[in-house]
Formats: C-alpha cells, sequence, structure tokens
C-alpha cells in the first residue's frame, strides 16, 4: 500500500465562496462497520500527550475521534453494518448533541483503545507527530560536525507552526452556506484553488456531526497566505451544449450526469492529482478488527507540488473509510527532504552534499537555514 486509493467516493459540484472552494464527496453506500464520534474536551488551550516516560507531544487539541467497529467476518460485519456510533443519545430530541464533552486531563498516546471495539485517537495530531518525530533521534554516528547535544538529544524538542481554521480567512462561511449532501461522507477543501486539506469518514451521519468541526482544524501556512492574499477563485458552471440536442426531461438528465462525470474527471486529474498520484510511506498505528489505522508521510521530492501528511483508516480490501490531510508548507518539505538525505548518507556531510550536488559549505548554510543548527559543532 503506498497510494490513497478513494474508491466508493464520487465528486459533486464545487462550492465556491471567495477563494475558497469545497468539494463534496459522497458514497453510494457507507462504509459498514465502521463509526466516528467526536469527544469534546472542555478547557481550551494547550493539550498534552504522554507518548512514553520522557517524551510529550504538545499542541492546541480540541477534541478527538472514536473510532467504534464491528468484529468477526470481514465480509459480513456483526450487527448488519449500521451500528450506533458511541455517543449516541435514543430519544431525549433532536437537540441532543452526539458528543462527549470531557475534562482535559493528560491524554496517554495519540491511539488509545477504549472498552469494547473502539479507539480513540486524534485527528491529523497523529501525522503532526509522526512528521516532527521524522529522524528525530539525530545523528547515527559520531560525526566530528555534529554537536554532543545532538548526538545525545537528537532533535529535541521540535516544532512546527500552524494556524487554526476559524483564521483561514473564508472557510468558516463556505462550511456554514453551503449545504450537506445527503449521502456526502466527505470534502476536499480548496483555497485558492490549492488543495488545502482533504477529509472523509464512512457514513453520511458521521459527516453531518464532524462536518463544522473542520473550522477547528490545524492548517498550515500557505494555505493561511493563500486564504489572505488570494483573489476569489471562479465557479466552474455546466454546460450542457445549445440545448438543440435535448427534447425531453431524460435527454436533460442524461446531459447533467455527464457533466457530472466530466466534472469528476477533471477533479482527479487536475485538482487532485497531487494528493492520489503521490507515494507515501505507510506507518501502522492500530488494527481494529477488519479495519486498520494508518499515518502517512509524502516522498519530500522537491517537484513544486504540494505535499500532504495525515491519517487514514482502510478497511480489508485496502478502501479508504476515513481521511484527513494536511498540507505541508514549502519549508517544511524542504526541511523533510534534508533530513531524508541525512539520514540516507548516514549523517556523514560529504557524501549528504554529493547526494545533493552542492559543496559541504553549502550543505552546512541549508541545515542552519532549515532551523537544525543546534545539530552542529559552533566551529562547522
Amino acid at each position: 500500500m503506498n497510494r490513497l486509493e478513494l474508491t466508493g467516493l464520487t465528486t459533486r459540484p464545487a462550492q465556491v465562496w471567495g477563494g475558497v472552494r469545497l468539494i463534496p464527496l459522497v458514497r453510494e453506500a457507507p462504509v459498514e462497520g465502521l463509526r466516528l464520534h467526536r469527544e469534546v474536551y472542555e478547557r481550551l488551550g494547550a493539550g498534552i500527550v504522554e507518548l512514553g516516560p520522557r517524551d510529550h507531544y504538545v499542541s492546541y487539541i480540541p477534541h478527538g475521534l472514536v473510532a467504534d467497529w464491528s468484529t468477526g467476518d470481514p465480509e459480513v460485519p456483526r450487527g448488519g453494518g449500521q451500528s450506533a456510533a458511541y455517543g449516541t443519545q435514543l430519544g431525549g430530541g433532536p437537540d441532543v448533541p452526539r458528543t462527549l464533552r470531557l475534562p482535559r486531563p493528560p491524554l496517554h498516546r495519540m491511539a488509545k483503545r477504549r472498552p469494547g471495539d473502539r479507539l480513540r485517537f486524534l485527528p491529523l495530531h497523529l501525522a503532526l507527530e509522526g512528521y516532527l518525530a521524522l529522524h528525530f533521534g539525530g545523528p547515527s554516528t559520531a560525526w566530528e560536525e555534529w554537536s554532543r547535544r545532538a548526538l545525545r538529544d537528537g532533535l529535541s524538542p521540535r516544532a512546527e507552526d500552524a494556524y487554526l481554521g476559524w483564521s483561514v480567512r473564508g472557510l468558516g462561511d463556505a462550511l456554514r452556506i453551503f449545504e450537506i449532501h445527503p449521502d456526502q461522507c466527505g470534502v476536499m477543501v480548496y483555497v485558492s484553488d490549492a488543495l488545502a486539506a482533504a477529509f472523509v469518514v464512512p457514513h453520511p451521519e458521521d459527516y453531518r456531526l464532524l462536518h463544522a468541526s473542520l473550522v477547528e482544524d490545524l492548517y498550515g501556512e500557505l494555505v493561511h497566505q493563500y486564504a489572505l492574499y488570494g483573489a476569489p477563485v471562479p465557479e466552474f458552471g455546466a454546460r450542457l451544449g445549445d440545448g438543440a440536442h435535448i427534447r425531453t426531461l431524460a435527454g436533460l438528465r442524461a446531459a447533467a450526469r455527464g457533466q457530472q462525470r466530466v466534472w469528476g474527471e477533471a477533479h482527479e486529474s487536475l485538482f487532485a492529482r497531487e494528493l492520489l498520484d503521490s507515494s507515501y510511506g505507510f506507518d501502522r498505528v492500530y488494527r481494529m478488527g477488519s479495519f486498520t489505522l494508518w499515518r502517512f508521510l509524502p516522498p519530500f521530492v522537491r517537484d513544486g507540488s504540494g505535499q500532504h501528511i495525515g491519517e487514514t483508516v482502510t478497511d480489508h480490501k485496502g478502501r479508504v473509510a476515513y481521511l484527513k490531510t494536511f498540507r505541508l508548507s514549502d519549508a517544511q518539505i524542504r526541511r523533510g527532504y534534508l533530513l531524508h538525505v541525512l539520514a540516507g548518507a548516514d549523517w556523514e556531510l560529504s557524501r549528504a552534499a554529493a547526494t545533493l550536488g552542492s559543496s559541504r559549505e553549502e550543505l552546512v548554510r541549508r541545515i542552519r537555514a532549515a532551523g537544525f543548527a543546534q545539530l552542529l559543532k559552533g566551529n562547522v
């Protein structure tokens, strides 16, 4: 598995608000045997996740997601597949929310098993922690250029900047204004026609409850800049010709469906190509019956295209049931690429410089510019 396969999801016409373009994703049938719900934490602010005895992840964590799955034969999920998500209240009127509000104690691990067939994980933070831990151990060999601190502590601590969705201009309005399709299970968010995020869930009811949570997600620096300085994007209208060949409602319906297919093909080949055509490195996080939770990293190839990190849940056939992505900034891609090259050269500067086609002095300059100066000795 090295690519994202959005099998079973089809696109609907774009919804445009200023510089934000939303592409709804719908399913013909929900993914059976898996449901998601949100676990809300009351106190806002920095959240702390204990990754180990001495390792902590600190970030703004507004909520977690709880996956509830069925077990047994993967071809025939338990309960017929239409299981109610944990947190659902039966009765009590339509105003009772299907979320759990909990105090914010220190969380243990990014993904933790709950009683029954349930797993709590932190959306996006699971992927970001994987990116921050990229070659976190630092130099594996005591080459003379690396400091004692680098050999002892590696890249600790390492931090990256992100923006809350509320600060992405136009995103909150776009999510509030447009209607949700009856079978909608996901959305592609574009800002100035650059893919900002992809979000997919297994069931339309899950999407309706989690739709507004997109403004609480984290977005990269590039997305924030595009929203702030970018111009409104054009709307794409369907063209059915001059109408002379359309004589009946059936003909009109066929022409409209044809345009819908054209739009879907154009979206996959043009808009979403950078996400769907990339080859990723997947890291399995947890096995959930016939489903698997993964997080993934891009190849960090500097070809000018957008690159994304994220997490996904796939079924036993590799089909995506859940997906959430984060677009990296150009600086973050450069840092990831540089760390890959250094690790591939066993952290020997001369070999890494040869791989990059540059001098040793130029590589040292790039290491300092990337924010990794603390790894080097002061006299290098």
